[in-house]
């Protein structure tokens, strides 16, 4: 509506924009997830958010202030860009993308975050290509997609999934001819 805003803004319930919502990242949002507390989680491809050094992800307070309580990992980021996030129930945070390092940490196009934005080093070496999507079934597995063709070693054509561990769940086979850029959960359990 004519006001300026860097790639992200809040609207109120009304359709209105949210002035007060002002932290914009410099580059491209690609993902946005909303934690229970309200806290909100950005990744794309941007290496500043209100004009601060982010790696492709930050995490902003309700109020769309920067959140600086993270440990240094998080605000290390990404050496590539975030494709997509996803919460898991116990809070922790599913980052995909096409990165290999996180907070300078070797890790392969997925990360798995606890609360305080440290990697949680259980889900490192996952995937040989980049991952477009990431989503948590409600048994807690880990259904991701992307251009990849193996996960943890094994072939997995551009779907896989992972136990809650962090291992590769061998009961999903489906492969793709091309790459996969979404995922999605019906309530019956069924993967689309």
């Amino acid at each position: 509506n004519g006001d300026a805003r860097s790639r992200l803004a809040r609207l109120n319930v009304n359709g209105t924009l949210d002035a007060t919502f002002t932290n914009g990242p410099n580059g491209v949002v690609s993902s946005i997830v909303v934690q229970v507390d309200g806290k909100i989680v950005v990744g794309g491809s941007f290496s500043t958010v209100g004009g601060i050094g982010y790696g492709n992800i930050v995490r902003l307070n309700p109020d769309g202030a920067l959140d600086t309580s993270l440990a240094t990992a998080f605000t290390n980021g990404a050496n590539a860009g975030v494709r997509s996030l996803a919460l898991q129930p116990d809070g922790r945070i599913l980052v995909a993308g096409a990165f290999t390092d996180f907070g300078g940490q070797p890790v392969s196009r997925v990360a798995r975050l606890n609360m305080d934005g440290t990697p949680d080093l259980s889900v490192t070496n996952i995937a040989n290509g980049d991952v477009h999507c990431v989503a948590v079934q409600y048994d807690d597995k880990i259904l991701v997609g992307g251009d990849f063709t193996t996960i943890r070693g094994f072939t997995r054509n551009r779907v896989g999934r992972l136990n809650p561990d962090g291992s590769l769940d061998l009961t999903l086979t489906t492969s793709a001819t091309n790459g996969v850029l979404a995922v999605a959960l019906q309530p019956d359990g069924k993967l689309l």
